[in-house]
């Protein structure tokens, strides 16, 4: 059952990256939250789901142009990501976790989006010596200066949460996160593992309000935003 927004109804939200962890619970959440009453899924394979507002484009995103159309007014949300070990190669890493987030937000601001929202990631810094965090970085920089009205970056630490393929370091984080939570207090809080589902809230919160500007959420406060806006939905 949708829940009465604060925010009103009939806005429209974007998601590039549906069948990941992140952007599977963004789906979810969104069709839940009664501001939005159209949720477009760019996917190169089907979620599964079935709602009367979600709708699901099979994109090529090498030709994002063709998945265009009616984002005019969106928010737009891309948790687009791989591994340099899943990619096969630090250029095709570098095609997921750059190129398409990048032209993402080109085709974005073209159509007239309202906000853009990407999964980052901690340590994300364009003159990094470590190629993952550099390529992020880059990702950063390059979507902020694109001149949209509303950037929303997201620092996630380690991402807990059910994924389709193992990741070694996530499990053993999840594993040791609970109990050894109090290792993660003061300055060490924003390295605690966050979960995928409180990135989505996150996400979704941040962009609610209508913010203008360019935002940075590191990972403690992708966790307290998270919180503050279940809350409101919990009542």
């Amino acid at each position: 059952m949708r829940e009465s927004s604060a925010y009103g109804g009939g806005r429209t939200a974007v998601v590039a990256g549906a069948t990941g962890l992140v952007g599977r619970e963004l789906v979810r959440q969104l069709l839940e939250e009664s501001a939005y009453s159209k949720v477009i899924a760019l996917v190169r394979r089907t979620t599964g789901m079935e709602h009367p507002y979600l709708e699901e484009r099979l994109t090529d995103f090498d030709r994002l142009e063709a998945a265009g159309g009616d984002f005019s007014g969106a928010d737009l949300f891309c948790a687009l990501g791989t591994t340099i070990k899943k990619a096969g190669s630090q250029e095709l890493f570098r095609k997921v976790d750059f190129d398409y987030p990048l032209r993402l937000a080109e085709l974005g601001k073209q159509e007239g989006i309202r906000s853009y929202s990407l999964v980052s990631a901690m340590g994300a810094n364009a003159r990094s010596g470590i190629f993952y965090n550099r390529v992020k970085g880059e990702a950063e920089a390059r979507i902020a200066a694109l001149g949209l009205r509303a950037v929303f970056l997201f620092r996630p630490s380690l991402l807990l949460g059910e994924r389709d393929e193992f990741r070694r370091a996530e499990r053993f984080a999840s594993a040791v996160s609970k109990p050894l939570s109090w290792i993660f207090a003061g300055p060490l809080r924003k390295y605690k593992p966050v979960e995928g589902a409180a990135v989505a809230a996150a996400m979704i919160a941040s962009a609610l309000p209508g913010n203008a500007g360019v935002h940075i959420l590191e990972s403690d406060e992708i966790a307290r935003v998270a919180r503050l806006y279940n809350a409101r939905h919990s009542r």
